[in-house]
């Protein structure tokens, strides 16, 4: 197709009628979405949290927490652009929480369960469960578990998982293996 305005000859491609994937440029917003994904997206949606996680735990730059978990910042804020906030110097810095996908591990009474969980906050609140839980194992002194009594986590498509404090099904899940701490995170890197 030529267009002739102006007495300029530019020729056009013409479309060709697909659309843009929108796979690939959409976040996971389930774990069942974020596990039909390739392996190496998987490895990458861990790691681009893990940098979130860092960047707010130790108050490094974002530069720095890519380095060190092994991700390039560019991906990170592809992925996690939810989770930054430009500084007016131009640099990112991690927001307090952020609304991402987690897939953790949460014991039930059938075994340790991998669910999806929307949300740093979400994800906190598993992780102090999970520090109570085995230091109820390792010791003996369930006092931390006491404010998880009745209480349950949400996961990523709105059903409640509670959290299990009965010291008698710990007790059993821990004797049978099932709660042994490898990491918190359903896939780790």
């Amino acid at each position: 197709m030529a267009d002739t305005s102006k007495g300029k000859t530019a020729f056009t491609k013409p479309r060709t009628g697909k659309k843009p994937s929108t796979i690939r440029s959409t976040p996971p917003r389930t774990a069942e979405q974020l596990l039909a994904r390739p392996e190496r997206f998987q490895d990458t949606w861990t790691r681009v949290t893990n940098v979130l996680a860092k960047m707010r735990s130790t108050q490094v730059s974002l530069q720095q927490a890519s380095k060190e978990i092994g991700i390039s910042p560019r991906t990170v804020t592809r992925w996690g652009h939810t989770a930054l906030r430009k500084e007016p110097n131009g640099r990112y810095a991690a927001k307090r929480s952020d609304p991402l996908l987690r897939v953790l591990k949460v014991p039930t009474a059938d075994g340790s369960r991998e669910i999806g969980v929307r949300g740093s906050r979400q994800a906190s609140v598993l992780g102090e469960y999970w520090a109570q839980v085995h230091k109820y194992l390792a010791t003996g002194d369930a006092s931390g578990l006491a404010k998880f009594k009745g209480k349950q986590i949400k996961d990523a498509t709105g059903a409640t998982v509670p959290l299990v404090t009965d010291l008698k099904e710990l007790n059993r899940l821990g004797s049978a293996g099932v709660l042994s701490f490898e990491s918190l995170y359903a896939r780790s890197t």
